[in-house]
C-alpha cells in the first residue's frame, strides 16, 4: 500500500506489554522484537512492562496505561492461545468499548502462510478503550515481526493511504 510522501509523520506513543509466567524484562525477546520495530519506524517507547498470565493483572496495567494521556496505543505480546492461562483476550474485552476483529482476521490469514492451519491457535484481537487502541499479539516473535510488519506498521503510519489508525486518533473520543 502507497505511503503518501507529502503526509507528515506523526509518531504514535506506544505501550508493550508482555504477558508471561516465564520471562522477565531481561530475557523479553519477543517484547524486545516490538521495541526495536516501533523505535526503528520512527514511534515513540511511552512504558514497557511485563505481567504475569492473570486477568485482574493485565486488567489492571491496561487501565493505567488507557486512563495515561501520554500512550496512544497498548501492543501486548503473549496470553492469546487456548491453554488455560492464556487469558490476554479476555483482559482485552473487559476493557475495551470497542473490538477491532479484522485485526485477528488478518493476522491469522498473514500467519496461515507462514505457519499453515496452526495459525488458528491463535486469538490476536484488538480494541479501543477509553481512546487508546489496544492490540494483542502471540507471544513468539515470529508472531510479533507477522503482526507489526503486516499489519501495524502501515496503520500506525499517518502516511498510509488509503487510510490509517493514526488519522482517527483525535475522534476515538467522541460521544
Amino acid at each position: 500500500m502507497p505511503l503518501d510522501e507529502n503526509a507528515a509523520f506523526l509518531p504514535v506513543r506506544i505501550a508493550v506489554l508482555t504477558i508471561s509466567d516465564t520471562r522477565g524484562l531481561a530475557d523479553d525477546r519477543s517484547g524486545d522484537t516490538l521495541v526495536q520495530r516501533l523505535t526503528g519506524a520512527g514511534h515513540l517507547l511511552a512504558d514497557r512492562a511485563v505481567v504475569r498470565d492473570d486477568v485482574a493483572l493485565i486488567v489492571a496495567r491496561l487501565d493505567g496505561w488507557i486512563d495515561d494521556r501520554q500512550i496512544d496505543c497498548v501492543v501486548t505480546t503473549g496470553g492469546t492461545g487456548v491453554t488455560g492461562r492464556d487469558v490476554t483476550p479476555e483482559a482485552i474485552e473487559r476493557v475495551a468499548e470497542k473490538m477491532i476483529p479484522g485485526f485477528g482476521e488478518l493476522f491469522r490469514w498473514l500467519s496461515f502462510a507462514k505457519i499453515g492451519t496452526s495459525t488458528i491457535q491463535s486469538r490476536a484481537c484488538a480494541g479501543v478503550a477509553r481512546g487508546t487502541y489496544l492490540f494483542a499479539l502471540p507471544g513468539s516473535t515470529g508472531a510479533v515481526r507477522d503482526g507489526w510488519d503486516g499489519i501495524l506498521a502501515t496503520q500506525l503510519d499517518s502516511r498510509h493511504r488509503p487510510c490509517n489508525f493514526v488519522e482517527l486518533m483525535p475522534r476515538l473520543r467522541e460521544r
